[in-house]
């Protein structure tokens, strides 16, 4: 998710942003450990740093039995209460980041190592059961790319995840997940605002 995010924030003007400084964190809990202590980990930043984002995956985090939209509100929530109130967002990705991957951009094919044994990797994920025909995306998203890449006899790494946000379209990207991500970013970083210091 850092490869990921750290290319896709590189790319202001397709999101349609101004350009921004980050500083991405990977907790070194994963998934349980934004989970349960985001607030904690990000209340050191709170006074020099404009925003904070938490993301995390569904699967993993260990609150299944909590709603996509509940935990992303508790999370909210323990931010505000640590410093960040009306300048923090929490995306949970449902079920997790390899549903971004899944777009209609030729680049996905090219970058998991398709056309690959002679078909193309739409109609060979539908032939595996992966995709439904018609669906834009596979149900279990990573999965399927785990399947591709293993056909493809591709590595799966940090940098094919970052070549991926760096190329992939994304404009016709409907995720619910993905779609906060970009609309928080917008109402945060206006395209045509200079960059202003947190103070």
């Amino acid at each position: 998710m850092q490869q990921s995010l750290d290319g896709l924030l590189r790319r202001d003007k397709s999101l349609g942003i101004r350009s921004i400084s980050t500083r991405i964190f990977s907790h070194p809990k994963k998934d349980p450990g934004v989970f349960n202590e985001a607030h904690l980990f990000l209340r050191a930043f709170h006074r020099s740093a404009g925003h904070c984002l938490v993301m995390l995956d569904y699967e993993g985090c260990g609150a299944r039995a909590e709603t996509k939209d509940a935990i992303e509100t508790s999370i909210e929530t323990r931010l505000a209460q640590n410093g960040w109130q009306n300048r923090s967002a929490a995306i949970v990705l449902d079920p997790e980041l390899e549903a971004w991957v899944w777009s209609d951009s030729p680049h996905v094919d090219s970058i998991l190592g398709w056309p690959c044994g002679g078909t193309n990797l739409r109609d060979w994920l539908i032939d595996g059961g992966f995709l439904e025909p018609g669906s834009p995306k596979p149900i279990r998203p990573k999965e399927a790319v785990d399947a591709a890449l293993r056909y493809a006899r591709r590595r799966r790494s940090s940098a094919l995840y970052r070549e991926l946000a760096e190329k992939v379209r994304f404009s016709h990207c409907h995720d619910a997940s993905f779609v906060k991500f970009l609309s928080t970013l917008r109402s945060w970083f206006p395209a045509g605002q200079r960059l202003e210091t947190h103070k």
